[in-house]
């Protein structure tokens, strides 16, 4: 299939771009990379009549150090962000969770607040997102909010964004001071989406693991630094509050014991 026709219009600024938003709302949608919403406007899945492409808006890419973050502007590619030569010192769960998204020519298109964006419940980024507890500015003609990721992902391809509003930049906080950080997913080959993947950040207070791939949503739980038997009962309760699916990849049971096997490997290099 081919997309439903529509107008298309470059703007040279992120104040154009918000303005194009404000005037025509929910009938228009931002292009960054294309990667997922081109596919998505092929099957007809969705059909706005404007098409606002941020692509090569200056003041949207961009990819700095604040505040103790890494704030990823929305016109800033994947590649940007994974060739940094400094990034698996400054976010390491970033640096090893790249390699398993897709393949390096759509990461080179792809952006990662597009991704963040369309936020698919396999999708790597935004499981990190959550897993660091990072932050997604949102931003209209009025001003700008900034959301929690754990308040911005709402379900299965649906956020707190609202309709006027544009993924201005995600914030993924860097690696803290006695912080570990591990990355892995299951895919049928690689370059899939993921049926399961799991991501964990270990401290001197506790364990952050999350999960996506099973729930309608990334989905993070906070644990004590548990061991041995202790941390096998707390990720095998993660597993089934998850309420995973039967579907054409997996069975719910499958997705389950990936959770538990693939759960305890993370956390245990973590804390390694």
């Amino acid at each position: 299939m081919k997309p439903q026709a529509f107008d298309y219009v470059k703007p040279d600024s992120a104040d154009e771009a918000v303005a194009l938003l404000a005037n025509s709302g929910p009938e228009a949608r931002i292009l960054a990379g294309g990667q997922s919403l081109m596919a998505v406007l092929n099957m007809r899945l969705a059909q706005p009549s404007l098409l606002i492409d941020i692509s090569q808006v200056p003041d949207l890419n961009y990819v700095r150090i604040k505040d103790g973050q890494m704030a990823i502007g929305a016109a800033a590619t994947q590649a940007s962000v994974e060739w940094r030569p400094t990034l698996a010192q400054e976010v390491p769960l970033l640096a090893q969770a790249f390699p398993h998204i897709s393949h390096f020519q759509v990461r080179n298109r792809g952006t990662v607040c597009g991704s963040v964006a369309h936020a698919d419940p396999s999708a790597e980024l935004p499981l990190c997102l959550l897993t660091l507890g990072g932050q997604v500015v949102l931003r209209n003609r009025k001003g700008r909010r900034v959301l929690a990721a754990e308040d911005f992902f709402q379900g299965m391809l649906m956020t707190a964004r609202n309709p006027d509003e544009l993924i201005e930049e995600v914030r993924y906080p860097l690696a803290a001071a006695g912080h570990r950080y591990a990355f892995n997913e299951f895919s049928n080959r690689h370059g899939d989406f993921a049926i399961v993947s799991v991501a964990a950040t270990v401290g001197p207070k506790g364990i952050r693991f999350a999960v996506g791939g099973v729930a309608d949503r990334p989905r993070v739980k906070a644990l004590p630094l548990l061991t041995g038997s202790d941390l096998e009962t707390a990720i095998n309760d993660f597993a089934w509050e998850l309420e995973a699916r039967d579907d054409h990849h997996a069975s719910a049971a499958f997705r389950r014991q990936l959770v538990r096997r693939l759960g305890r490997e993370v956390i245990e290099k973590a804390m390694a």
